[in-house]
């Protein structure tokens, strides 16, 4: 009996140790309902951002900035496409050129942008995993987290924003990543410093999400130990202060700390972003920069913010929301101060306003009493039924619009009809496609730099007279009156090409130094010359002509280089000429420099005749010779580049 009751003296054997493979099932096990729902969500986040990308919002100048200076880093070897000064710390750009890296993103797209904005979509999925996580921490249930990730990922006013290509959207995630880390119960000291490198990549990814380090402080000093708090918060203040001196120190080491002659310097990119740059106005005033922006928020998702600020407010009585109520809140109070207020400030605001209105609900649901889930339900009910048809219209829009269809269009007629040794005043959205087309980095110049660096203007000591085109759009002519090149040189030109209309129209101006009273007197001449040729080679018996195509001959309408083509073939054959087609986007006060013909001698443009006529055709030489003399389902084509005809020989008189 003695010897049953005595402990073995050898220990039981240990259970095997589970293998990786294992260890992974058993985390899946036990997180399958998070899983099932988080899993779909993201993919459902992943789907609609990417939908549509390409053609809405319509590509605006900062993206072109941010997806250029992406495009130095990695195919250009130099932090930016043109003199770096300081305005925004590199990193989120050098994140975006990253993914591109990875992805083979710039050669993979036509349109260079859309190789950033899939860069978007990837940091906003992160994003809304990041805030699931958040939710939970903050013991929302399943149902609840999921209402805030989708709420972040359907609002017309999160889709429209996190796809377009702002540094704001590479910080979020950062900043989403150092509230959960602030929030860890469990090894703090290594979760604190985490969380303070992540809010330093975050700051150093957008300045301006420095705004929301009273508020993560808050959180981990709540947060911490009370026996350890002194510790841990002092180890993380300083690795955030060593993650922002490391910019500092960038500048140090380059000399570019402080201004001096013909440099640039980290103060003088402080002082633009925090003095220097232009009032926004009042957001009461709707002609105002600030006003403008608010409004495109509103009509982007009114629903959202209103419900976010209600949610806000009731937030600040629950302990466990109450910092993320009072963030939101401050954040969007700083929307009403005076100066400069950043178009996507918004985005910052949207993970709050999406995680608040969930909780919010999910407290009146679960652990409010009877009228209060009443209450919450109905409230619910009636945002839903508010939120749905106007959500549907803007998502709608933005799944299905094409707005950038006219600056495509546009680039596609520079590549085809500008010659590579000209130079160009445009957009910086297309900066990179330009050069990537063939163009020389120093003869494609974003019109902004055209006025504010050095090195630009030593490359066009003439000034405006040194450009040939000037790529026209939405934003350049936002910004006409403090771009004194541009405007001299559109002052000073004649639209060649047209794309779309309204705010998304793009046009195409020739630029000609000889001034706007020479240009008026040559075109004049031009077109009476055109008039004159044309009128006299209607009377050639051998040019047979549709009636379309003679009165575009009599009215002066074709180009003086058609016109002499014309009266050269027609002296010894009989052709047939069915049509002057306008170059697409080309519109009346630019000479038609296409022909169609349909028949040689009586034949087929197929036939023997046919050949002779387009080798002669091809035979011509310098200013005459054709950019295309092709046949093509029995019609010959021939088209010549484009050009200022003013430029030209005078029309010759058959």
């Amino acid at each position: 009996m003695t010897t049953l009751l005595e402990r073995p003296t050898t220990a039981p054997p240990a259970a095997p140790d589970a293998g990786p493979r294992t260890r992974w099932r058993d985390r899946v096990r036990r997180h399958r309902h998070t899983l099932l729902y988080v899993l779909p969500l993201l993919a459902l986040t992943a789907v609609v951002s990417r939908f549509g990308m390409a053609g809405s919002p319509q590509r605006i100048d900062d993206e072109g900035t941010y997806t250029a200076q992406a495009y130095a880093v990695e195919k250009l070897g130099t932090l930016t496409h043109y003199t770096y000064w300081y305005d925004h710390p590199p990193l989120g750009w050098v994140q975006i050129a990253g993914w591109t890296w990875l992805t083979d993103g710039f050669d993979r797209y036509d349109v260079s942008v859309l190789a950033a904005r899939e860069a978007m979509v990837a940091f906003h999925v992160v994003a809304a995993a990041l805030l699931w996580v958040l939710a939970r921490r903050l013991d929302l249930g399943r149902p609840a987290a999921a209402v805030a990730l989708v709420l972040f990922a359907l609002s017309p006013l999160s889709l429209q924003f996190s796809r377009t290509v702002y540094l704001d959207n590479v910080a979020l995630p950062w900043l989403i990543a150092a509230f959960v880390l602030a929030l860890s119960r469990q090894r703090q000291l290594l979760a604190f410093a985490g969380s303070a490198l992540c809010f330093g990549v975050a700051v150093l990814s957008k300045e301006t999400f420095l705004l929301v380090l009273p508020f993560l402080a808050w959180q981990m000093w709540r947060s911490a130990g009370a026996d350890t708090r002194r510790y841990t918060l002092s180890v993380a203040g300083s690795l955030l202060t060593l993650v922002l001196s490391a910019y500092a120190l960038f500048a140090l080491v380059k000399g570019e700390v402080f201004p001096g002659r013909d440099r640039v310097s980290l103060f003088e990119g402080i002082a633009f972003q925090l003095v220097s740059r232009e009032d926004s106005g009042s957001v009461l005033d709707r002609t105002s920069q600030a006003g403008r922006s608010v409004a495109v928020w509103l009509t982007l998702d009114p629903v959202l913010p209103v419900a976010a600020v209600v949610a806000g407010l009731v937030a600040l009585t629950v302990s466990r929301l109450r910092v993320y109520a009072v963030t939101f809140l401050a954040l969007t109070a700083v929307v009403f101060k005076p100066g400069y207020l950043p178009v996507p400030y918004v985005v910052v605001l949207l993970p709050f306003a999406a995680l608040l209105v969930a909780a919010v609900v999910d407290l009146g649901v679960r652990r409010g009493g009877r009228w209060v889930t009443a209450l919450t339900v109905v409230a619910s009910v009636v945002a839903a039924v508010v939120a749905v048809p106007l959500w549907a219209v803007q998502q709608r829009g933005l799944f299905l619009a094409d707005l950038d269809r006219p600056l495509r269009e546009a680039q596609t007629w520079i590549t085809q009809n500008v010659d590579r040794g000209d130079r160009l005043l445009v957009d910086d959205a297309s900066w990179v496609d330009l050069v990537e087309a063939g163009f020389p980095r120093q003869d494609v110049v974003w019109y902004y730099k055209a006025d504010t660096d050095s090195d630009v203007s030593a490359l066009a000591p003439g000034g405006w007279t040194d450009y040939d085109y000037v790529l026209v759009t939405q934003a350049l002519r936002r910004s006409i009156d403090t771009a004194p090149t541009v405007q001299d040189a559109l002052d000073n030109s004649t639209r060649t090409a047209i794309f779309g209309s309204g705010e998304n129209q793009v046009e195409v101006y020739r630029v000609d130094d000889r001034g706007r009273q020479a240009i008026d007197e040559a075109v004049q001449r031009d077109q009476q010359a055109r008039t004159a040729a044309g009128q006299a080679l209607l009377e050639n018996p051998r040019l047979r002509l549709s009636d379309q195509a003679a009165s575009q001959l009599r009215d002066g309408e074709v180009d003086a280089r058609l016109v002499s083509l014309l009266a050269q073939v027609s002296s010894e054959t009989t052709i047939e000429v069915a049509d002057f087609p306008a170059v697409f986007g080309e519109d009346g006060q630019v000479p038609r420099r296409t022909l169609t013909v349909t028949s040689v001698d009586g034949e087929p443009v197929d036939s023997a005749a046919g050949d002779d006529l387009v080798a002669s055709i091809r035979g011509q030489v310098g200013s005459f010779a054709p950019q295309e003399a092709a046949r093509d389902d029995g019609e010959l084509i021939v088209r010549y580049a484009g050009a200022d005809p003013t430029d030209l020989l005078p029309a010759t008189t058959p």
